[in-house]
């Protein structure tokens, strides 16, 4: 059993964290490759030792510096992030990050991490200006009350329904949006804080290792390695119900040992008694909450944000701008027909935001490490190396360390369309040299990083368990069981699928 005697809180893990990244500056080498991108739909921009150098936007450009990506996903929107050109690293002379650097590391993070932390503040906003309505805590009695009885099928299903949104189009951030609504209901039906948690964070993780059509990792990474996504598409819709079946029956079995006995909750043991850091209004009446008109309108209007959410990251390409603007609108529209004064609606909507400000701190401070990485100039120096050690292996082998590479190298860069458009142009290369399957040098890709997203603490884990107010140690507890299981089930599949 894996154990963990105390766990430092959240923004401490990640300032050691930053402070490790930069005494990696100080001892590996710096090193980049030279990175191309589009400019204006015009032509390739290749920024190399010598500065910026414009090629021309053609396939023949692509083809000569050995990039295996169609040029139609340039001009297509698909390829957005610079792309790492593969036999082009170089040395550097080293730029060792210091202790001002190491201050600045979190400052910079919530600079560039400022459009999540932006919806994340709105969102919190939304959430207190609907609570003031009392429409969420009617709408949670009557659904706690129609599903009495019944609420392992509501884990089933909401499991499996942020499994699939991240397999299919990527929900992240916006699976925030879930916490504050559904955890009265699992507290109503009598189950932990992790019970929630397990659901909406596991959920959404064990999606994106089998991520069948993610525009954010597996299109994205298929299209640098110059492959069209849907190769291996029906190997990763086998896996991604066979491990969102595993995830499901574990969650499962604890949701109703803690039901039966309270007494076995993880969060108890460890935790002690504890709140999550939003009003939780829990109904125990026998009798089913009669909703009135303006309650069914309001929540419709909740439930309209989520559904226009989910539309527009998927169809419309909405980001974050377009998603907190949704919000903001949808928090004025509730103020209106709900006619709450506007001193009450602005002190809510402020308190919401102030509710959740840890969180976003997480989120920016998290990207600090990324960023003292990128300004030591290391993260390049990590992949050209490892890249050097699975050269001149077997090919089962290769994919095995590749697997492995991924997972321990999501450490530093959690963006995963990020690591895509880094590593795959190099991994791409080399998987045609030892005559392996594209398709499986992206399975390697997806199943690692993914993997390690579990429990890393660069990534949206923090951030989430801070939402719901359950320690980092909860959660390890409760997931390296399955997740020692999950990594054998995926290197298996990587093997199998192999000589397939």
């Amino acid at each position: 059993m894996f154990k963990l005697k105390s766990v430092p809180q959240p923004l401490s893990i990640l300032m050691v964290a930053i402070v490790l990244a930069a005494i990696s500056t100080w001892l590996m080498p710096a090193g980049q490759y030279n990175k191309l991108s589009m400019v204006d739909n015009k032509s390739f921009s290749m920024t190399g030792a010598n500065g910026d150098t414009l090629l021309p936007l053609t396939q023949k450009t692509l083809d000569q510096l050995g990039l295996r990506i169609s040029v139609n996903k340039f001009i297509n929107g698909e390829v957005l992030k610079p792309v790492s050109v593969p036999n082009t690293y170089r040395q550097e002379a080293s730029n060792p990050q210091g202790f001002i650097k190491v201050i600045q590391a979190p400052i910079k993070g919530i600079y560039d991490s400022i459009d999540i932390i932006m919806f994340i503040l709105v969102m919190g906003g939304f959430v207190y200006v609907f609570n003031e309505t009392q429409a969420i805590e009617k709408g949670i009695a009557s659904l706690s009350h129609a599903m009495r009885g019944r609420e392992p099928v509501l884990i089933v299903a909401l499991t499996i329904l942020f499994a699939f949104c991240r397999a299919s189009y990527g929900m992240d951030e916006e699976a925030l949006m879930f916490y504050p609504i559904l955890v009265p209901v699992f507290l109503a039906a009598g189950y932990d804080l992790l019970v929630p948690f397990a659901v909406i964070f596991g959920g959404n993780t064990v999606g994106g290792i089998s991520a069948f059509s993610n525009p954010f990792s597996t299109i994205i990474a298929s299209n640098a390695a110059g492959i069209s996504w849907k190769d291996g598409i029906y190997e990763r819709l086998i896996l991604f119900t066979l491990t969102t079946a595993l995830f499901t029956w574990y969650l499962l079995r604890y949701a109703a040992k803690v039901k039966k006995d309270p007494s076995t909750s993880l969060v108890l043991k460890i935790d002690g008694v504890v709140k999550p850091p939003y009003e939780v209004h829990i109904s125990n009446q026998d009798v089913a909450e009669q909703l009135g008109l303006k309650t069914k309108m309001l929540l419709l209007i909740f439930l309209g944000a989520f559904l226009a959410m989910i539309y527009g990251t998927m169809f419309l390409q909405w980001w974050t701008l377009e998603l907190s603007a949704l919000l903001f609108g949808a928090s004025l529209l509730v103020g209106f027909l709900a006619r709450i004064n506007e001193k009450i609606f602005i002190t809510q909507f402020v308190k919401g935001a102030e509710s959740l400000l840890s969180v976003a701190f997480i989120v920016g401070v998290a990207r600090g490490v990324t960023i003292v990485l990128n300004d030591g100039h290391v993260s390049d120096s990590i992949l050209f190396y490892m890249s050097g050690l699975v050269t001149h292996v077997p090919p089962v082998i290769f994919i095995l360390l590749l697997f492995v590479f991924f997972f321990f190298f999501s450490l530093f860069i959690t963006s995963t369309s990020g690591m895509a458009v880094l590593t795959m142009p190099i991994m791409g290369t080399l998987a045609v040299l030892i005559n392996i399957p594209g398709s499986e040098i992206v399975n390697a890709y997806l199943y690692g990083m993914n993997l390690m997203l579990f429990i890393s603490p660069t990534a949206m884990l923090l951030p989430s368990l801070a939402l719901v107010n359950v320690s980092l140690k909860v959660w390890i507890r409760f997931i390296m069981p399955l997740l020692y299981v999950l990594l054998l089930i995926c290197a298996v599949y990587l093997v199998v699928n192999m000589y397939l």
